[in-house]
């Protein structure tokens, strides 16, 4: 088992073309991205007409679909509120899934997320809190319930490597000095997420890749799939 976790995001909201849509796509993709290092990964469903989807079918098709092709993965299915803006229409949603994930991501600053972390983990669901700036941070921190969450996402989400680096740095501290211990996952977004990965490794930290958050390799050539992301990742870390 590696020391650093490797989650990949296949998709989401991104026009990469060789993002997967349908269940049996994300499947192939998950199961590649496994056999090139990925150890955690995180997931979109999307309905028959290629948009994204919170509700029970899409999700439940995907995750079957995944299991069949990674068994033994932990798979995360987001909770992003961008999806279904309406946070009573999304608690809905979500409320009746019946084939559940091991995981979700839920961003601290979204109105309702209190509500999802609460349902979801109900149900034996473990929840990621993920703060993607400082005052989600601030949120997460005075909500004084981190026992609640299996992970803690920092996700720095800044063009620049410095800013991104200074930022995941600044965000880690201040969690840090709250006495928070959970177990850390960092990403960052474009160019810059290669920064912020190295950082995350060396510090002993879980990180995350995936056309869902960039488009380039370290070089800042073309990342023409998932696959070749992964084994950037992996390479880092040193699978």
């Amino acid at each position: 088992m590696p020391v650093t976790d490797l989650q990949i995001a296949l998709n989401g909201d991104t026009d990469h073309p060789a993002m997967p849509r349908t269940a049996e796509e994300i499947a192939a993709d998950a199961a590649a991205c496994v056999a090139a290092g990925a150890t955690l990964l995180h997931l979109h469903a999307f309905d028959d007409d290629g948009h994204e989807s919170l509700a029970a079918g899409p999700v439940g098709r995907m995750l079957d679909a995944v299991r069949r092709s990674c068994p033994g993965i932990p798979v995360n299915v987001t909770t992003f509120a961008e999806i279904v803006p309406d946070p009573r229409e999304r608690m809905a949603l979500i409320s009746e899934w019946t084939v559940l994930p091991d995981l979700v991501a839920a961003n601290q600053g979204e109105e309702g997320v209190d509500d999802v972390t609460a349902l979801l983990a109900g149900r034996g669901v473990g929840v990621e809190a993920c703060v993607l700036s400082l005052s989600d941070v601030d949120r997460f921190l005075r909500a004084g319930n981190a026992s609640r969450f299996v992970r803690l996402v920092i996700e720095p989400l800044e063009d620049d490597p410095a800013d991104a680096v200074a930022l995941d740095a600044e965000m880690e501290a201040l969690v840090a000095a709250a006495g928070i211990d959970l177990p850390q996952l960092h990403h960052g977004v474009g160019i810059a997420s290669w920064s912020v990965s190295r950082r995350a490794i060396a510090r002993g930290h879980a990180i995350r890749t995936g056309i869902e958050d960039t488009a380039v390799l370290e070089d800042g050539s073309p990342a023409l799939s998932n696959v070749a992301l992964t084994r950037a990742a992996a390479a880092l870390i040193g699978h």
